[in-house]
């Protein structure tokens, strides 16, 4: 009733939340006010939808034009221009441009950002990644760099191909790794650069340090410190002959889904594990919760995905392991709080090595299925 919608704008700007225009503010039914924090801003043409949807304090909302937020979690001071995010995680300083298409399974890690009319699904944006405009960038991980100024970055105009026409009915069993997780999370590794006016025919792997030339479509695996551009290639042969060579691709899925079962390990076990439970710091808890959560949901779509392009070649999906190792590094939460980016970058070496190799050992019982 519109008594009852205007008693909940009442709320929201009792708790210290801002709404620039009333008339232009929705909210569903099943919105929690408590999860729209003080400090917010919501931006005319504003739509908040679903129970899991949480704004952070200080972050704002449809700044350049009207923003859909759908069970989606939004970080401390980030700032999403205007488009539709839907079961997604942003952290802290993250920044999606206008015209946004962020769909289920995507996280931005913290002080990552877009550009204008980019969308991603079940996409990761490790820390201080940048996406330039007009990037279609499904299914994949990016990581690498080392800070704000030092950091991984695809050019405007790039597409990831996520989808093969291959076999019976096509697929998707075609993530792509740019960077790796056990490396990338540590914020030691040389930066990544994909040229604009590009692609990339997933399933791929571009390693840390390497750069490929705007205006070329990459269908090989790029090593580490690597500068590459290719020629249009010319092919004109029967579709059937096409083989997908399916040991390459269960190997690179195997690989991709370790890649994602690492980074939940370190979600759960050193993320979550360092955030004091006191009320001060119960965002952060929400939101950190909320990605790691959503890499469940990511992983299901890659064994999913993987499972269909197995069954339609007649070939059995191997076990997956059950258990991980357990991390060999002391995490205790502590008050007060430091920041995650800054608390990775003070690591000692010694640590940053033992975490290392507990990841790299998650990736590898996967990959060695």
């Amino acid at each position: 009733m519109p008594g009852n919608f205007d008693a909940r704008l009442d709320i929201l700007e009792s708790q210290g939340v801002t709404i620039l225009d009333r008339r232009q503010v929705y909210l569903d039914e099943a919105v929690d006010l408590s999860r729209v924090r003080a400090g917010a801003v919501l931006y005319p043409g504003t739509r908040l939808i679903g129970s899991s949807t949480f704004v952070g304090a200080r972050a704002k909302i449809g700044v350049e034009g009207p923003a859909v937020l759908e069970n989606t979690a939004i970080g401390e001071n980030a700032e999403v221009a205007s488009g539709y995010l839907k079961d997604s995680v942003m952290l802290r300083d993250t920044r999606v441009g206008p015209n946004a298409h962020i769909r289920v399974g995507t996280l931005l890690e913290e002080e990552a950002s877009t550009g204008h009319a980019v969308g991603l699904k079940h996409t990761v944006l490790m820390s201080f990644v940048t996406l330039g405009s007009l990037i279609n960038f499904c299914d994949g991980l990016i990581s690498g760099g080392r800070s704000r100024r030092e950091h991984t970055e695809v050019g405007s105009g790039f597409i990831h191909f996520n989808y093969t026409p291959r076999g019976h009915t096509g697929d998707k069993a075609t993530p792509s790794l740019i960077g790796d997780v056990p490396h990338g999370v540590f914020l030691r590794q040389p930066r990544i650069f994909l040229g604009g006016l590009s692609g990339i025919v997933g399933a791929q792997k571009v390693e840390f340090g390497s750069v490929t030339l705007a205006g070329q479509v990459i269908r090989r695996e790029i090593p580490p410190n690597r500068i590459v551009g290719e020629a249009a290639r010319s092919i004109d042969k029967e579709f059937q002959a096409l083989n997908q060579f399916p040991s390459r691709v269960l190997k690179l899925n195997l690989e991709y889904i370790g890649q994602l079962a690492a980074l939940q390990a370190w979600y759960r076990h050193v993320r979550l594990a360092r955030i004091p439970t006191c009320s001060e710091y119960d965002g952060l808890r929400i939101v950190t919760r909320a990605a790691a959560d959503l890499l469940s949901v990511s992983i299901d779509e890659r064994v999913q995905r993987l499972r269909q392009f197995l069954d339609e070649r007649g070939l059995a999906t191997p076990p997956l392991p059950s258990r991980i190792p357990p991390c060999p590094l002391r995490i205790e939460p502590s008050i007060p709080f430091v920041d995650h980016v800054d608390w990775v970058s003070r690591l000692p070496d010694t640590d940053v090595q033992l975490g290392i190799s507990w990841l790299r050992a998650i990736v590898e019982r996967y990959a060695t299925q």
